[in-house]
């Protein structure tokens, strides 16, 4: 699926819901794969946790076909449905060493948010994660602030702060606003014709 028969890459791993993925997604990934040394970066899919009912969460298979509706003119971008034929609940550190193990000859690094460090501490293994693979930092709004404490294994990249969540998106098109400029247009139009968050 990754072309695994190839050399060695380095890939940024930016992991999330995309209920949908929106243009905020895609200008960070996009200013990462240009501004840092990654050569591919892989969208990870996060699945539904069978624990958790979330009306809000549209099926898997849905999420991920908006993914590659939206990055399939990037050739540096892939979507991975890596997590959905692991064990559920899924955790970083568990993916990290499965693709690992998939991929031996390439190297993976984290992509986050810097509205996910005050929790960082909280995620399984944290320090396993922190030894082993770099963090690429982008910044989020409200959490500027921890830019200025040190952070382990970790390189801040001054991408553009973009106040765009899925949460809004998904809110406004319950309301029936038109917002096809914070949407890739395929993924808006398979949106609209599903019929996707009107209720």
């Amino acid at each position: 699926m990754f072309f695994s028969n190839i050399g060695h890459m380095k890939i940024g791993l930016f992991f999330g819901s995309f209920n949908p993925i929106h243009i905020g997604h895609l200008a960070i990934a996009n200013y990462i794969v240009e501004y840092s040394d990654i050569d591919q970066l892989w969208f990870i899919i996060s699945p539904q946790n069978p624990f958790k009912k979330k009306s809000s969460l549209l099926a898997d298979y849905h999420r991920l076909e908006m993914v590659n509706m939206a990055i399939a003119d990037y050739p540096k971008f892939r979507a991975s449905d890596i997590e959905f034929k692991l064990p559920k609940p899924s955790f970083t550190i568990d993916t990290l060493a499965y693709l690992h193990e998939k991929y031996p000859q390439h190297s993976f690094v984290l992509i986050i948010g810097s509205d996910q460090l005050p929790t960082f501490d909280k995620w399984k293994n944290f320090e396993e994660i922190i030894a082993n693979y770099t963090r690429y930092i982008y910044p989020r709004p409200g959490s500027e602030k921890y830019r200025l404490n040190p952070v382990e294994n970790a390189q801040w990249f001054d991408a553009p702060l973009l106040d765009i969540s899925s949460s809004f998106v998904r809110q406004a098109i319950k309301e029936k606003k038109e917002l096809s400029f914070f949407l890739p247009p395929r993924v808006f139009d398979y949106i609209r014709q599903m019929h996707f968050y009107e209720k």
